[in-house]
């Protein structure tokens, strides 16, 4: 079968296309003739080395294959597989690079039943592949927090794969959202549903302060902005901040006033297919938006890595594996 690999750390022109075994779904495990893998910040982190360590511990060896959600077709069912889903069902899924399935970019994928859900009804390959991983960090990143319907939260990254699904999870869960924008991206952060927007950049913290003297009570940092978002706190705030692999548990933060730091961390919900049919559900009723910023055939693979780091994107990258 096709998969795209990594035999060395480097720039994108160390991805390959090349041909592997084919897996077939052993005990519990479904396999998925993937059609869509998206591109993501943490595929570049594996590219690149940044992942070496989890990748050993895993006793994984090379050539690596990166990517974590896809979308397809199921196509086989192991023994014993505990599934509502059948053969032909149109499927997405989350996957770790870092465990024995390897990583999304590969033309055939084997995975544990509960990291599958039904994509959404309506949706393109391209599109469903977009939910998994992105919209289960949201999802994770707002559970980590102890908010109730009402409370205000601010979201940095809002126009981000993440930050979006953070804003319109958010306004399914009730929340009142602050969120960062660009003058590009007003109208997009927008119509997610922010119900207040500041500008992007440093200072984004005392800016959200200006708008809420007393702070809010919790901030999402998808964009990774660190000490630049404590100003938004109130005392007692809560600070959740995605995790890349390897780094779990790990903060260069400065918090004070009783502020508490929440990782989020994906691999918590890679097996939580509660929450992944969840994310179906509202997709289906149009509450959260899965955006596409642009295709690529999996042989440019590389491009695709190219476009992610000139940065700028709005919504996913996506791999087609046709």
């Amino acid at each position: 079968m096709r998969a795209v690999v990594v035999t060395r750390y480097g720039g994108p022109e160390v991805l390959r296309q090349v041909n592997i075994e084919e897996p077939h779904a052993g005990a519990g495990q479904l396999r998925i003739r993937v059609h869509a893998a998206t591109v993501n910040p943490a595929d570049a982190l594996l590219r690149v080395g940044d992942i070496d360590d989890a990748l050993r511990a895993s006793r994984l060896s090379p050539p690596y294959r990166p990517g974590m959600e896809v979308s397809g077709f199921l196509d086989e069912i192991g023994p014993n597989a505990d599934t509502e889903l059948r053969i032909g069902d149109r499927v997405m899924a989350i996957l770790m690079p870092i465990d024995d399935s390897g990583g999304a970019y590969a033309e055939y994928v084997v995975v544990e039943t509960d990291q599958v859900a039904a994509a959404p009804a309506r949706s393109t390959h391209a599109q469903a592949a977009t939910l998994p991983m992105n919209g289960l960090t949201a999802r994770r990143a707002l559970d980590v927090l102890h908010l109730t319907a009402g409370d205000t939260l601010a979201v940095t990254g809002a126009a981000g794969a993440v930050g979006g699904y953070v804003v319109q999870l958010a306004k399914a869960d009730g929340l009142r959202v602050i969120a960062d924008a660009a003058p590009a991206d007003e109208q997009l952060v927008t119509q997610l549903g922010a119900d207040e927007l500041v500008a992007r950049g440093a200072g984004v913290g005392e800016r959200i302060r200006h708008l809420h003297p007393e702070g809010v009570k919790a901030v999402v940092d998808a964009a990774i902005q660190g000490d630049e978002v404590l100003p938004a706190l109130s005392d007692d705030g809560q600070l959740a901040i995605v995790r890349r692999p390897g780094e779990r548990g790990t903060s260069d933060l400065h918090p004070e006033r009783g502020i508490t730091i929440r990782d989020v961390w994906v691999p918590d919900y890679a097996h939580a297919t509660d929450k992944l049919d969840g994310l179906r559900v509202l997709a289906e009723q149009g509450q959260i938006t899965l955006r596409v910023a642009q295709t690529f055939p999996a042989a440019d693979a590389a491009a695709a890595h190219r476009a992610l780091e000139k940065g700028g994107v709005r919504g996913r990258l996506v791999l087609i594996f046709d």
